[in-house]
């Protein structure tokens, strides 16, 4: 992808963060508008900032990584794959420990590098323990910690792929990142047995149904390679035998690395902040709807009472009608307010016209049949003067059509709350908006590409 494109990508994922961030800002200073002035339901506004702090420390956190610029890098794998031995290589000096021992690496750890001499890119690379360690339960949630941080996932295997890794390697694929196979230690095996365990990695990404590593994606390394003997002849014509540690074979590697990070570094970065962003804002929602459901439903029935009652009243034709619009427009800023989502009258209609038109035609039902039922309730009041018994046809036009009107404005506020919980994923710079503007605009040599799927079913 062109790099004025990757810019546009990373500035539109900025614009979509800062939007969340203001969005639940105001929810956290004012306890949601709606709910702050009713004191009876003071809790609401109490107890939200505290639940959902994690969620908003997550936007920041995001935002604050694509202001830094700074691509993350995970290193996955079994124990002794030699995972840290291939970050050693890649930053061509032994920063991070390494052994003979099964899980010299006990907790992630982080180290920068700069992966060429121009330094425009700057990349964390992270270190995780073996996924077949002790305390199963607390590395899975390790794991998933991390890869959700990652921008690209490398994980390490050391020959032909075992059962518990391939098992890794689909639960990290849902992680929904961009991933490296990389076929560490090739330096252990002859010629004709390291290309046959190569050709078995590559049928397997091409013969398992979800791709879990597309073949382009596999590269083989030699990240610490085994001492040699070598032969020392002296100049008194002594002969020795020494051990020497040839230079890792870590090229393939960094070649695969830096052409995806200059392909699509910047585009991997706003993706990623925007899935952390989307998911954090649904917890946020879920945790709102949970407080917040019974003010909710309180507030639909409220207004379907009075709008009902406002429209059946109202004897003049097209302004009852009118009012219905009006009241399911305040109907929706008010549950915005509740779930502490500051709506414009222009936002509110527009939601509104979605609500209408993905309602499968009931909502314009209720609206012809108020037009229809209000120009026979004003044809009754006009006769009325003349004849008191257009009285009787007058009331059961007003029945029907408030019945009408206040059903329509149950089915506005309830379609309403399923928009207003996802919070600000949805509109213009909402974050699966962006997410699909960005997944439609990606090249088809990219890994991005052949995530676009995965990542759009996610969406909805």
């Amino acid at each position: 992808m062109r790099t004025s494109q990757q810019e546009s990508h990373l500035n539109r994922a900025k614009a979509s963060l800062r939007q969340a961030l203001s969005w639940y800002s105001h929810l956290r200073k004012s306890g949601g508008g709606y709910a702050i002035r009713h004191a009876s339901r003071s809790r609401f506004s109490q107890d939200l900032p505290g639940l959902v702090k994690p969620e908003i420390d997550i936007l920041n956190a995001a935002l604050n990584k694509l202001d830094s610029n700074v691509v993350r890098i995970a290193t996955f794998g079994l124990v002794s794959r030699g995972k840290s031995a291939v970050l050693n290589a890649l930053m061509g000096e032994k920063i991070l420990q390494t052994g003979p021992l099964h899980g010299v690496t006990q907790y992630p750890r982080s180290v920068r590098w700069t992966p060429s001499e121009k330094g425009k890119i700057q990349v964390e690379l992270i270190d995780t323990p073996g996924l077949d360690e002790i305390e199963g339960q607390i590395r899975a949630q390790m794991a998933q910690d991390v890869a959700r941080q990652a921008d690209l996932i490398l994980f390490v295997v050391a020959g032909d792929i075992t059962r518990t890794e391939y098992q890794a390697l689909c639960e990290l694929r849902r992680a929904q990142k961009p991933l490296i196979l990389v076929f560490n230690k090739i330096d252990l095996y002859p010629e004709t047995d390291r290309e046959a365990i190569y050709n078995n990695l590559r049928q397997l990404a091409v013969t398992q149904g979800d791709e879990v590593v597309s073949p382009d994606e596999i590269v083989m390394v030699a990240a610490e390679p085994a001492p040699l003997e070598v032969r020392v002849e002296w100049a008194d014509d002594n002969v020795t035998y020494e051990l020497e540690t040839p230079a890792p074979q870590i090229t393939e590697l960094q070649q695969a690395i830096l052409r995806i990070l200059n392909r699509e570094g910047r585009s991997l970065l706003a993706l990623n902040a925007l899935v952390q962003a989307r998911e954090a804002t649904a917890t946020i929602a879920h945790k709102t709807v949970e407080l917040r459901q019974q003010e909710a439903e309180d507030l639909i029935w409220q207004f379907t009472k009075y709008k009902a009652l406002a429209v059946a009243l109202n004897p003049i034709a097209f302004l009852d009608v009118l009012g219905g619009v009006v009241a399911d427009l305040a109907l929706i800023r008010s549950l915005a307010r509740v779930y502490g989502l500051p709506m414009t009258g222009y936002e509110a209609t527009k939601l509104l016209r979605t609500i209408s038109l993905s309602s499968g035609g009931l909502l314009l039902t209720e609206l012809g049949s108020g037009m229809f039922l209000g120009l026979g309730k004003s044809t009754a009041a006009i006769a009325s003067s003349e004849n008191p018994g257009n009285l009787t046809a007058y009331f059961g036009a007003a029945i029907a059509q408030g019945s009408i009107a206040g059903y329509g404005s149950y089915i506005v506020g309830h379609a309403a709350q399923v928009y207003l919980e996802r919070g600000c994923t949805w509109g213009q710079l909402g974050t699966s908006t962006v997410i699909e503007e960005i997944l439609a605009e990606v090249d088809r040599d990219t890994i991005l590409y052949r995530l676009r799927q995965e990542l759009s079913q996610h969406l909805n």
